[in-house]
């Protein structure tokens, strides 16, 4: 599942591709996946994407008519840039410069969705959102005061982007690896120091994460434990668990 490293990297790397030509044309725009009606997502025909931004794991690519193109690729969707979508796209938003937005996901599922909402939609869509883990913002104290407000244990507490927006299940793997903090341990009860110890975690797997993938790198160089059942740990060699 793509999160926010994954997210921000594209953003990043994408921006001045995706906001250099006006929007020629919306030749994908699959039922399943886009979420809102009003207005069509043809209704960007015609405008430019002013910006290409994130928040928590959505791709954020406002368009200069008012509107907001919102991307969610969810479990397994894939968000990428080409010159010609295959058929596995779901939806493609073509410029006038030839190159193509594309979301996609493979197999019969459909979780992978896209919606263009206004300003108010966006801002009341958004509000439940938790604070950006990367903001300078984002301290110790903002994370016990969540913990305090939505106790369960670590691993479900990092994913519920009512708490910190863009983890998921891989990252949340790597932070807790890194912070050498038990997935079943309850948030409130963590101790100051074990809290200070898991918000450098986050920062520092974050920024990990994301520094290596705007390198390029795939999940295989990125992960150290997500989906590694049974290899060596990197830090003492013991088969991961």
């Amino acid at each position: 599942m793509p999160e926010l490293p994954e997210i921000e990297a594209f953003a990043r790397a994408q921006r001045e591709r995706l906001t250099e030509a006006p929007i020629e044309s919306v030749p994908v725009a699959h039922f399943a996946t886009v979420k809102t009606i009003d207005p069509p997502m043809r209704s960007l025909e015609g405008q430019r994407f002013t910006d290409v931004t994130r928040r928590a794991k959505r791709l954020l690519l406002p368009a200069s008519g008012g509107h907001t193109l919102v991307i969610h690729p969810m479990s397994a969707g894939r968000i990428n840039v080409a010159d010609k979508h295959g058929k596995s796209a779901l939806l493609v938003v073509r410029l006038e410069s030839g190159v193509e937005l594309v979301l996609s996901e493979p197999g019969s599922k459909r979780r992978a969705a896209a919606w263009l909402w206004s300003p108010a939609e966006l801002e009341a869509e958004l509000a439940h959102t938790g604070p950006e883990p990367l903001d300078p913002a984002f301290t110790p104290e903002v994370l016990r005061e969540a913990m305090q407000r939505r106790p369960g244990q670590l691993h479900a507490f990092l994913r519920d982007q009512r708490n910190v927006a863009g983890i998921g299940r891989g990252y949340s793997d790597e932070i807790l690896h890194e912070a050498k903090l038990s997935p079943y341990a309850l948030a409130p009860d963590l101790s100051r120091e074990e809290v200070e110890r898991l918000a450098t975690a986050i920062d520092t797997e974050l920024a990990r994460g994301l520094a290596l993938r705007e390198q390029g790198a795939k999940d295989d160089k990125t992960y150290r434990v997500h989906k590694k059942l049974g290899a060596p740990c990197d830090v003492c060699a013991t088969p991961i668990a």
